[in-house]
């Protein structure tokens, strides 16, 4: 198993960037495909971006690409979110997500293919 403790959140004003994090521990870190996904206030949640296990494929939802990156770093176990041009409709809950599912290259934007997941960290952008 892995356990997943997300840190970066905070207020932010529109346009302004912040960076979250999701730190790993637990079973080899390489076995995952990561995720990053979102819930906010009264909506399901949703996906925004996965990496596949060696960090080198990504993929994106469609509301951040272009504004977000995801990146891992695999000999610190860390999982990051960089988060560019804010605007108000990201405000939401972040929740990291780990994947052991059997892949032939592909990626997940499913949360069903996510197995454990953090507490998630308040992202909160004011106008």
């Amino acid at each position: 198993q892995v356990q997943l403790v997300e840190s970066g959140g905070g207020l932010v004003q529109v346009g302004g960037s912040l960076r979250l994090s999701c730190a790993a521990s637990g079973r080899t870190f390489t076995t995952y495909i990561m995720g990053w996904f979102r819930q906010a206030p009264g909506k399901e949640r949703e996906f925004v971006a996965t990496i596949s296990r060696s960090g080198g494929s990504t993929a994106y939802a469609d509301s951040v690409k272009g504004r977000f990156t995801i990146f891992r770093d695999n000999a610190e176990n860390k999982l990051s979110l960089q988060m560019n041009s804010l605007k108000p409709e990201d405000t939401a809950v972040y929740y990291c997500a780990a994947s052991d599912k059997p892949s032939t290259g592909q990626l997940f934007r499913s949360e069903n293919a996510y197995g454990y997941w953090g507490q998630g960290t308040q992202v909160t952008v004011s106008s």
